[in-house]
Formats: C-alpha cells, sequence, structure tokens
C-alpha cells in the first residue's frame, strides 16, 4: 500500500485554474479505480504485524519518567481505554490498509471521547472535536476507520448487542457519508459558519427524548466550567497571593516553582508573539502569578503539561494551560509535518477543523527545545460520560461525531473530492463497518497483550490516577 499520491491535498497557486466541484468530486470517483470502496473492509495482515507494545514503548522517550506507570495504567482500565492511548498503534495499521489517496487535515486521534463541547468567543457553547494533538494531512479515511473502530470497541465495553453495535457504527458512517454529500454542495463560506450548536443538536435528535435530556443537562453543567467558575476551585489565597492548589500526582508545584515563575515570562514570550495583536493586547492586563505542573489524558500521560495562573486581581483571573506538542502519530506514514514547531502543527490544525477556537490558542517552545501548545483550561467544556451510554445513546451520539468530523473535513477544504469517491450508496458504509468490527477484535487482543506486558514486567502501571 502506498500514499505517495496525496491526491488534491498539493498547495496551489493563486494563479492556476481552479478546477470546478464537479471536475473534483469526478477525480474522487475515479479513485475507485485504484482502490475499491468495498477495499476498506480489510484489516492489516497480520503477519508481519509491529509489536504493539513495543509502539507504545517507543513513545515513552522523552516523556516525564514517573508518569509514564500513570498512562498504562490508564489504559488498562479496559480496551476501550487501551484504543484511546494507542493511537500510534492504530496508525500503523491504517498504513498497512487499502487507502483512498485523498489526504486532507484529519484529526490523528479520532475516537468517541475526542468529541465534547466549549465555548464561542461569543459564550455559546458547541460541539466539535476537541483534540488535536496528532493533527496532520493523511487519508480522510484513517479519521473515519477510528472513529468507527471506537464505536465498536465502546459498545462492547458496555456490553450491548452486537446488532446493537453494528447499527451505531454503519448509522455513524452513514452520516458522514451523507453530510460530506451536503458539504461538497455548499458555499465554502457556508461550510466555514456551519457550527452544531445545542439548539441544532436538540433539533437533529428531537424525537430521540432520552439524549436531548442528556444534552441538556450535560450543556447546563458545561456553562459552570468557565474560567469565573475554574480559577477559584483550583485556587487558593496564600500569604497573599493567589496560588493554584495542589492535587498530586495530577496537579503538583515544581521545586522550583518561583525558579519557574520567573522563567516562564521568558517562556511565554514566543507564546506570546504566536497570537494577533488584539489578544496581545487582552493578554497584556494579566500577569503570571503561579505555575504547576498536570498530568492531562491517557495517550498524553507522560507529556509535559503546566497551567499558568493568570490575573488582574484575586477575582479577575484566568488559568492557561501549556501543553507539549510532540511528533504526530501519523507522520512516519503519512508525511512529516510543515510546521518546525509541533504545537504550531497542532494549533494551525485545529484552526481548520473546528468551528470556531479558543481565542487564546497560540504555542511557544521551551528553552529545553520542547514545543508547547496554549489553550484555556476547562472553558464550558463538556463530554459524554461513555458510563451512562444505552444503545440507542450510542447511535445518536455516534452519529453526531459522524456529522462534525464531516464538517471538520469538509472546512478544510476535501468535500467534493471525498463525496466523489464515497458515493450516495452504502457501500463505503458497509466496508468500513466491517472493518471496524474486526479492528475491535484487534484492539481486545491487544489490550490482552498490554495486560501480560505488566505481568511479565517489560512496562510498569499505576493504577487509581
Amino acid at each position: 500500500m502506498t500514499v505517495t499520491n496525496k491526491l488534491i491535498y498539493k498547495k496551489r497557486k493563486i494563479w492556476e485554474p481552479m478546477l470546478s466541484i464537479q471536475e473534483r468530486m469526478e477525480l474522487g470517483k475515479n479513485q475507485r479505480l485504484t482502490t475499491p470502496r468495498e477495499a476498506h473492509a480489510m484489516m492489516a495482515p497480520s503477519e508481519g504485524r509491529a509489536d504493539p507494545i513495543q509502539l507504545l514503548i517507543d513513545l515513552d522517550a522523552g516523556r516525564v519518567p514517573k508518569l509514564i506507570p500513570i498512562r498504562y495504567g490508564r489504559m488498562l482500565q479496559s480496551p476501550f481505554a487501551f484504543l484511546r492511548g494507542s493511537a500510534v498503534v492504530m496508525a500503523e495499521d491504517l498504513f498497512n490498509t487499502p487507502c483512498s489517496d485523498i489526504y486532507v487535515q484529519c484529526c490523528g486521534d479520532c475516537h468517541l471521547m475526542n468529541f465534547g463541547g466549549y465555548a464561542t468567543p461569543e459564550r455559546n457553547q458547541v460541539f466539535d472535536i476537541n483534540d488535536f494533538d496528532e493533527t496532520l494531512p493523511a487519508p480522510f479515511e484513517w479519521d473515519v476507520k477510528r472513529l468507527a473502530a471506537s464505536i465498536v470497541v465502546a459498545g462492547r465495553y458496555k456490553q450491548f448487542t452486537s446488532k446493537e453495535i453494528k447499527k451505531a457504527a454503519f448509522e455513524t458512517v452513514k452520516t458522514y457519508t451523507d453530510e460530506i454529500n451536503a458539504f461538497a454542495g455548499m458555499r465554502q463560506l457556508e461550510i466555514w459558519y456551519n457550527r452544531l450548536d445545542e439548539s441544532t443538536v436538540i433539533k437533529m435528535f428531537r424525537t430521540d427524548r432520552e439524549f436531548v435530556k442528556g444534552v441538556k443537562k450535560i450543556t447546563e453543567k458545561a456553562r459552570r466550567h468557565t474560567h469565573e467558575f475554574a480559577f477559584p476551585r483550583l485556587s487558593e489565597i496564600k500569604n497573599g497571593k493567589r496560588r493554584i492548589l495542589d492535587d498530586p500526582p495530577l496537579i503538583y508545584h515544581s521545586e522550583d516553582g518561583d525558579k519557574m515563575v520567573e522563567s516562564g515570562n521568558v517562556f511565554f514570550d514566543e507564546y506570546y508573539d504566536s497570537l494577533t495583536d488584539d489578544k496581545k493586547s487582552l493578554l497584556d492586563r494579566y500577569r503570571l502569578e503561579d505555575i504547576a505542573l498536570k498530568v492531562v489524558g491517557v495517550g498524553s500521560v507522560g507529556t509535559r503539561c503546566l497551567i499558568g495562573l493568570f490575573n488582574v486581581s484575586d477575582e479577575d483571573a484566568i488559568i492557561l494551560q501549556f501543553k507539549e506538542g510532540k511528533q504526530s502519530v501519523l507522520e512516519k506514514y503519512a508525511g512529516k509535518s510543515v510546521y518546525s514547531n509541533h504545537g504550531e502543527r497542532i494549533v494551525n490544525g485545529q484552526h481548520l477543523m473546528q468551528t470556531v477556537s479558543d481565542i487564546f490558542l497560540g504555542w511557544t517552545k521551551s528553552k529545553s527545545g520542547f514545543d508547547f501548545y496554549v489553550r484555556q483550561l476547562r472553558d464550558m467544556k463538556a463530554s459524554a460520560n461513555i458510563e451512562l451510554f444505552t444503545p440507542v445513546v450510542l447511535k445518536d451520539y455516534s452519529s453526531l461525531c459522524g456529522w462534525t468530523l464531516a464538517k471538520s473535513h469538509a472546512k478544510a477544504g476535501r468535500s467534493p473530492e471525498i463525496a466523489g469517491y464515497i458515493g450516495k450508496s452504502d457501500a463505503f458504509a458497509e466496508a468500513v463497518t466491517e472493518f471496524a468490527v474486526k479492528y475491535a477484535d484487534q484492539t481486545e487482543k491487544d489490550y490482552k497483550l498490554l495486560v501480560a506486558a505488566e505481568k511479565d514486567k517489560r512496562i510498569v502501571a499505576e493504577r487509581g490516577k
């Protein structure tokens, strides 16, 4: 399998003639001759497959050593948790499956829990992809297949029936198919401004009272997760100054906290330079008061993450998260990033795929050479709780994610080619659903390998963190 053509993704000079929408759809349709849609049901060959545990261990290089056991402890919670933390394993497997060769800006780690709600600058809440650590131009179906596989693994974790699980996966890919076809016929600005807010979600699923009730409950809770809500709960007044509260081992101060604040002002200069002038003016009104280290995510555990408390006064503050940006797991398979700073790669991918992004989104580099990207901490963020899913909620929520992924791929500019390739039949949805079931089987086997690796002391895991 090769992914060398990168159909349509090459940059176009402004004076070059543009192809019509129909011509672009035909280019996508012609890719079926090389890779039929039905081929996407195929799994990577098991013979010669890379050792999944070694792929995970290789990612430990450069991470904070004492946090790595927490990462494995979180991944060992279930096969679904394993899938969340093993994007590198699936990237290796996807590379060895049939490829459409239609490249688009991909999320790179597209699973159910990487979608959720967050605040727009207008203080409304929208639903979108919310994690872009692995974002990179890659074959569009890699995102679709990872999303579908996560649905099957999540459904099995909840012990739903095979029929219920397959229906949820199929409906999600079918929703992606329908929406990518709709986006292909839209005006560009119509795509760019398209968004899923609470009212739109409720309208889409108004016949499912259970799902609508859950959406309203989650949204109401998220509205309290503003900076006004976050910083009093995460900080305290100590010796006349506001300080971040320690919650070890998840949030803790360095022994050289004062030195971190002093050097942090230099560290933040490059972040400041990444912002537009209006955001610089806003940030100028705050001063850095405190810095602490934070443990985040599942697959991200062990990467460097700082939170900085910036305030105007004791009652007017914001908390920004500085998260390390490492090389995308897709780069080995889809090509090197055009950005030298992985924080910049993440920020630009996020801007391209999200409808609207955090006003403080930016990037920087530490003196030690580590790349970081920056965003607000807990700004009206909402996420689904898989523990509360029913079969109907799984189907509806997953379909919502399929709609959102289609919007993100369309906003990145590739909907005509993708729509031409997929078409309007169920062929692609059926193939990806079949792949998702097979990949869920593989994930369960890989999860057992991780369990065995702990017993063999190949890895060390720390649970309950």
